[in-house]
């Protein structure tokens, strides 16, 4: 079985391939994340998650590279990693009593081919009160994250529904991802462990 990379720095997509029993190694990409003009957010997420693998694959061609980009959009805009505490508190403001998308591409690239998937998800958020922005932003989560929340951590309670795939709404879609990876000879189940009461049958 090849070698699994993945070209990203997040500790929550590495939480999220653990959590499917993948053994892999991290090499974060580093590529420009300018979106081109008149670019749609779905063409950008996949893009970027496309280029992570591919540059990472360049210097691993017998492995098996995952790259992948999440972006939260709101009417249209993409809304990325706030710059400091009043960009956080300015998203969270917009965020607050709508419906966002949230997209996330993962791309698998080996031996010079790429194959990518995007999974747009629908997040609505209730009402939020200045207080609870405050002391958000306060607690320094949402400033390494898209929008500036996480849904995995304290910034779950803003969450009123979720209209499809949890998992890339975290950063990384694991039906897609292990879709991907079975389409490129690497079945994820097959590397599951097995109890020792099973291995007696």
């Amino acid at each position: 079985m090849p070698s699994i990379i993945l070209a990203s720095a997040s500790p929550r997509r590495a939480e999220l391939l653990q959590q499917i029993g993948l053994n892999f190694s991290v090499r974060p990409a580093d590529i420009d994340e300018t979106p081109e003009s008149d670019e749609t957010p779905e063409n950008y997420v996949e893009r970027l998650a496309r280029e992570k693998a591919l540059v990472v694959a360049e210097a691993a061609p017998d492995c098996l590279v995952l790259g992948s980009d999440t972006s939260v959009v709101l009417d249209g805009v993409i809304l990325g990693k706030p710059s400091g505490p009043a960009e956080a508190r300015e998203m969270l403001t917009r965020l607050s009593g709508t419906t966002h998308q949230v997209m996330t591409a993962v791309a698998l690239a080996t031996e010079g081919h790429c194959q990518s998937s995007l999974v747009t998800t629908e997040v609505c958020f209730r009402e939020l009160s200045e207080g609870e922005i405050e002391a958000y932003v306060a607690s320094g989560e949402p400033m390494d994250k898209a929008g500036s929340y996480g849904i995995q951590g304290l910034g779950g309670i803003f969450v009123n529904e979720l209209r499809g795939s949890y998992s890339a709404v975290v950063g990384l879609p694991l039906q897609e991802t292990a879709a991907l990876l079975a389409g490129a000879g690497y079945p994820v189940w097959k590397n599951w462990p097995r109890s020792l009461e099973s291995q007696t049958l």
